[in-house]
């Protein structure tokens, strides 16, 4: 074998692994009982421990000083590994391998604080996270900026200063939005109890309307909504509540982009660097044009109109266009997932700010309530109630999870931009979305940017499907011209 197939047969058992660590993940959340805690974490340190060892073993250096890159699926593969040999070389073992053990239990101690409203109980453990992703961050960066080498992890090529000044252009349109709109009469809301068995079997069709493949696929229900897996197994989670269904429904279909993004690479890529999605950024922008500009379309919650009262009845709404309203509904409200499209990158730049700051040290750990508490209470005009609905909400920081957070809005930028594309490339769309297919959207997503996995990088990914360099503007347009239509601007 030469240099290349040598490597990528190693490279095949790494990724491999990898989704078996990412598998522990998913059942900590779904099925591992509560008293498995602290043997969880020693098996995910365990994890850790292989998965590095075998990231610097010194034959991947080897290979890649004589690996040939013969097309350009071998020159990316090699791009990849390379990346990724270089980055955790400078990691050393036993920080890798607290961090994960460290991770999985602050995530346990986080799902209790919640529960209890006890933001004292969480800062301990916070404060050692924080602690270990500043020594990581610091040992990858060298010289440049540490924030910039955890972006790095979920978003190659980003930076704290490029994304600083992408969100800067956001806020002044969208703040002038959500204030002209919050000037107007609300929409009507739901009324009624919806019943949770009623709620996932409305989930499942949903699932299966945007392309969702059951056969290598689970759906099972978590506090926090996630997809995981690449592959022939890709799992997704979704939650319910009595009175909400949206939560559910807009969860599920937000997860499937995720899971469809990973179900639709070439299967030529399983198990190799180009096997799974290339970014967060890039993924999150096939969860919220699957959520978002397809399913909060106008044509397609007439359709689902329809089938929420063949199965829960009347509800309260007269008709398709209150419905669409209703679903698009602004209002004030705390939790991030929950959020409208106006205002829920407002949520993502209030979390971009403070965790730069905590990973910079010009806030500490047990300054973050009251400093979460005062940027909120300025950005959103009203004080937090209850720390599950402040510093407490999002499981990302207990996962250690600093750099993820401004991908969202990364992603929601990189859907606005496909939108555009979209929606030139498949004239009539709404007629299809109107009876509940979204087939034609979402093999237009499959054929011109899924299927290629990581073969390019972040931003020439939606630069090949786009024909553009992405910017803020198509989402910015998107949502005004959507926002004052709904609300008579």
């Amino acid at each position: 074998m030469t240099a290349y197939d040598e490597l990528m047969q190693f490279q095949r058992e790494t990724e491999a692994l990898g989704q078996i660590a990412g598998r522990l993940g998913w059942d900590q959340e779904t099925m591992m009982p509560q008293g498995a805690t602290p043997q969880r974490a020693e098996e995910h340190g365990a994890m850790a421990n292989i998965l590095h060892a075998r990231r610097i073993d010194p034959r991947v250096g080897d290979w890649l000083q004589t690996a040939e890159a013969l097309d350009d699926v071998a020159a990316a593969n090699l791009r990849h590994i390379k990346r990724d040999f270089e980055r955790t070389a400078k990691v050393p073992a036993t920080l890798a391998a607290e961090l994960a053990k460290t991770t999985s239990l602050a995530h346990r101690v986080w799902a209790q604080a919640r529960a209890d409203e006890d933001v004292a109980a969480f800062l301990p453990i916070l404060q050692k996270v924080v602690a270990l992703r500043r020594e990581e961050a610091s040992a990858v960066a060298g010289n440049a900026d540490p924030y910039d080498a955890l972006l790095d992890d979920y978003e190659s090529g980003a930076t704290g200063a490029s994304l600083g000044a992408m969100f800067a252009a956001l806020r002044p349109r969208l703040v002038a939005l959500r204030s002209a709109i919050l000037d107007q009469p609300a929409p009507q809301t739901l009324s009624g109890d919806f019943d949770e068995v009623a709620q996932l079997a409305l989930s499942e069709k949903l699932a299966l309307a945007f392309g969702y493949d059951v056969g290598h696929g689970r759906i099972d229900k978590a506090v926090h909504p996630f997809s995981s897996g690449s592959g022939l197994d890709v799992r997704i989670t979704t939650r319910t509540s009595l009175t909400d269904p949206f939560n559910c429904f807009y969860s599920t279909i937000h997860e499937v982009g995720h899971a469809a993004y990973e179900q639709g690479i070439d299967a030529a890529h399983l198990l190799t660097p180009l096997g799974r999605g290339v970014s967060m950024g890039v993924h999150e922008s096939q969860s919220r044009i699957y959520e978002n500009q397809l399913g909060r379309s106008r044509a397609f919650t007439g359709w689902l109109y329809g089938q929420m009262r063949d199965q829960f009845g009347d509800f309260g709404i007269a008709d398709e266009d209150a419905f669409y309203a209703t679903v698009n509904r602004v209002s004030d409200g705390f939790i991030r997932t929950e959020a409208d499209e106006v205002q829920y990158n407002l949520h993502v730049l209030l979390r971009f700010d403070l965790e730069r700051a905590l990973m910079s040290g010009d806030l500490a750990v047990n300054d973050l309530e009251a400093a979460w508490n005062d940027r909120f209470a300025a950005d959103f005009g009203y004080a937090i109630d209850k720390p599950s609905n402040g510093v407490l909400q999002d499981v990302h920081w207990s996962e250690g999870l600093f750099g993820y957070f401004p991908t969202y809005t990364l992603g929601n930028v990189y859907a606005g931009c496909l939108h555009v594309a979209l929606r030139d490339a498949v004239p009539g769309l709404d007629d299809d979305l109107a009876q509940g297919d979204t087939s034609k959207a979402t093999g237009w997503l499959r054929e011109n940017l899924q299927q290629f996995g990581g073969l390019r990088t972040p931003v020439e990914t939606i630069a090949h499907a786009t024909v553009a360099v992405p910017d803020e503007g198509p989402l910015l347009d998107y949502l005004e011209d959507k926002f004052r239509g709904i609300y008579g601007l």
